[in-house]
């Protein structure tokens, strides 16, 4: 792996930069606050081919690999957290697709989803499976043309603004997770509904919700895929996502150590900034080199997925430590702005509550343990 950016990547990550500046940074706290999904910087990103990264340009993407995805959410997550997962999520139904749809449905969906404006959502989670996959509930029965779809999906992330939906179905419940399949659901499929939206501690700007099948049909050209491979085709989505959580996750804490970084040269105390202090100078030291740990960890993850290798272990691994070093790296920053940074007037606050979901989704933190630990023992 080459730790220098190309030419190429250099000028994604000035744009991205110059954007999350420009159009991110002066936002965020509103949306945060009021919980608006960014509808007019979403199709900024849109407009910049930021939605399109990782998908061929045969099929109207803007080509390019994981590298460059990493770049741009990272970049945007230092500002925003929420705008950045809203592209980091909405790029895992174009990924699907390209990976395990029919040509019919890339000629269809990628050129919509990647620079087409329209929104993507992967639904597999329910209230009973979370990390437990195989038990999903939700039904999806042939029925001539058409499979009859009956269950509840919840905590999917951007699932109300989505215009397609990748929803896990099983077809077969005697199975388990060998009888799970993918199917494309449309926006205003009749017996398709928003149900709860949640009302959540971080990322409040991308819309987490729970989502309704109520013989709901679709037509059996929207199987993704063949019946009975959901389960593994929605793994190895999974490995892509935490590689996007990752980025999210230590954007956060870049963004909270420059946080740091200015404030400690602009506080004074005792006559001096508090930069000058030690103490305070150990936690940035200690900040950086788990940020730039959590940052290569990401990239390297993000190298082996380019390239079709497997990347099972070191997705699980960048995303496991990138997600506990923004948690720790913005509760020290918190911490060096004192009181200032639980008040609303400083970023850190909601950085801090931004962190704590990279924990959580895209599967806990306990779960990347399993997988990290199940590949070392083999």
């Amino acid at each position: 792996m080459n730790l220098n950016f190309s030419e190429t990547e250099k000028m994604i990550q000035k744009v991205a930069r110059e954007f999350a500046e420009n159009e991110v940074k002066d936002l965020a706290e509103l949306i945060d606050r009021d919980s608006i999904f960014p509808e007019d910087t979403f199709n900024k990103m849109v407009k910049c081919g930021f939605t399109g990264i990782g998908i061929p340009t045969e099929y109207g993407g803007s080509g390019g690999t994981d590298i460059e995805k990493v770049i741009v959410v990272s970049e945007i997550a230092k500002k925003c957290a929420a705008t950045a997962a809203i592209l980091s999520i909405h790029g895992i139904f174009g990924q699907a697709i390209l990976k395990f749809g029919t040509d019919e449905q890339k000629s269809k969906y990628l050129p919509l989803v990647a620079n087409g404006g329209k929104k993507g959502a992967f639904a597999l989670t329910e209230a009973n499976a979370g990390s437990d996959a195989g038990a999903v509930k939700t039904r999806a029965v042939l029925d001539g043309d058409n499979y009859i779809l009956n269950g509840t999906k919840c905590f999917i992330t951007g699932g109300g603004q989505a215009d397609y939906v990748m929803v896990f179905a099983s077809t077969d419940t005697s199975k388990g997770i060998r009888g799970l399949s993918a199917f494309v659901v449309e926006k205003g499929t009749p017996g398709f509904s928003i149900g709860k939206i949640e009302d959540k501690m971080g990322i409040r700007a991308s819309e987490t919700v729970e989502l309704i099948f109520d013989n709901c049909v679709i037509p059996k050209e929207n199987l993704v895929g063949v019946e009975g491979k959901g389960f593994k085709m929605a793994m190895i989505s999974l490995d892509g996502a935490r590689i996007g959580v990752a980025a999210q996750a230590f954007g956060i804490a870049e963004g909270a150590l420059e946080e740091a970084v200015k404030y400690m040269k602009e506080r004074v105390q005792f006559g001096s900034p508090i930069a000058s202090f030690q103490g305070l100078q150990w936690y940035i030291a200690e900040m950086a080199t788990k940020t730039e740990t959590a940052k290569w960890m990401t990239y390297r993850a993000a190298s082996l997925r380019a390239s079709g290798e497997n990347h099972t272990k070191e997705a699980a691994i960048a995303k496991l430590n990138a997600s506990e070093t923004a948690r720790f790296v913005t509760n020290l920053a918190l911490q060096i702005h004192g009181g200032y940074g639980y008040m609303k007037d400083y970023p850190l606050e909601r950085m801090v509550r931004d962190a704590k979901i990279t924990e959580i989704y895209e599967g806990t933190s306990e779960i990347h343990k399993v997988v990290i630990s199940r590949a070392v023992l083999g």
